[in-house]
């Protein structure tokens, strides 16, 4: 148990630019029924958060006001009844958020342990990927044994997730990227192709990689125009499952396509999803998922590390879009 009632976190008193993320002090959060307390050591930063610091992007009523949406670090209070959980465990969890603090409440059964060999700074950049990719590539896209991906921005945190596990589990993998040296990142983490979509349409190339079939699943992150190109790279029965609109939320679909070829687009957002859906997602990755890790199929992709004071930094590197992977905030007990 904490013996000092507050914590250093970073606060956003307004919406705006990366300066308006500020350390200040505050006092610990106190966990509830079946709720821990972890002394955070690192915290993923993710396009959400820089989303709800420009005032873009509403949290639910019942999330914590600071950012920050998966941490790793230690059980040091809360609920372990019915749990398989002690004080003193290192875990890593996603969270509803309160990640940019020392201190943060997670659901007890939305904790995971940190993969062997891994450090928590590792840890931190697995929650909020993980969650997202499984449950929308596998449960709502329902990638099947034998059917190929197609992942939009896979240089990304979710992009490089994505390719890693639909690749060990045997999926042919593609991915679109924006320069030569992001593109080879997606080959080496087992992408077969990746295009360069500055310079190709993917589209094309997809056709002509699958001898005009197209891919059973594209996970998108990006909306706008490429939905009429997403939809004509898809295979018959094919699923498109958006989970961002990073290129605008309106767009002309070619609906008769949809209907002669069986197609289905949907998306989903995880964090207003219920408790016990993302109890069941921790579940089902630790079954599926953390094995891959624990075999050395899946690898952590960390582009740059920051302190929690220099939050503002990091965000603007996300913006920037120049990172590969992802980027993890380190407090002073992470360090």
């Amino acid at each position: 148990m904490p013996t000092t009632p507050t914590m250093r976190a970073i606060a956003t008193r307004q919406s705006g630019d990366a300066d308006v993320l500020q350390a200040t002090e505050m006092a610990r959060p106190t966990p509830g029924a079946g709720q821990v307390l972890i002394q955070v050591a690192a915290a993923g930063v993710n396009r959400p958060d820089v989303l709800q610091r420009m005032g873009l992007y509403r949290p639910p009523e019942d999330a914590s006001p600071l950012l920050g949406l998966e941490v790793a670090g230690t059980i040091v209070d809360g609920d372990l009844s019915g749990t398989d959980w002690q004080l003193g465990d290192t875990v890593c969890a996603l969270v509803h958020g309160g990640g940019y603090a020392e201190y943060c409440v997670a659901e007890a059964d939305q904790c995971l342990p940190v993969p062997k060999g891994w450090t928590l700074e590792q840890a931190a950049s697995l929650p909020e990927t993980c969650f997202t990719v499984w449950s929308n590539v596998f449960e709502r896209g329902r990638l099947s044994a034998g059917e190929s991906l197609l992942v939009q921005g896979g240089s990304s945190g979710i992009g490089t997730t994505a390719i890693q596990i639909a690749t060990a589990l045997g999926h042919p993998v593609f991915a679109t990227a924006g320069t030569a040296e992001k593109c080879q990142a997606c080959v080496d983490l087992g992408a077969q192709r990746a295009i360069n979509y500055r310079e190709e349409d993917f589209a094309d190339v997809i056709r002509e990689l699958s001898d005009g079939r197209g891919v059973d699943v594209i996970l998108d992150m990006v909306g706008g125009d490429y939905m009429e190109r997403q939809i004509k790279s898809l295979a018959d029965d094919g699923r498109l499952v958006l989970i961002g609109l990073l290129g605008g939320s309106k767009a002309e679909v070619p609906l008769a396509q949809i209907l002669m070829r069986r197609l289905t687009v949907t998306g989903s957002t995880l964090r207003p999803r219920k408790k016990a859906y993302k109890a069941k997602l921790a579940a089902d990755l630790l079954k599926h998922v953390w094995p891959l890790m624990e075999d050395g199929r899946f690898t952590p992709q960390i582009h740059a590390r920051f302190a929690l004071s220099d939050a503002a930094d990091a965000h603007r590197m996300m913006e920037s879009g120049s990172h590969i992977g992802k980027l993890v905030l380190v407090t002073e007990s992470g360090r």
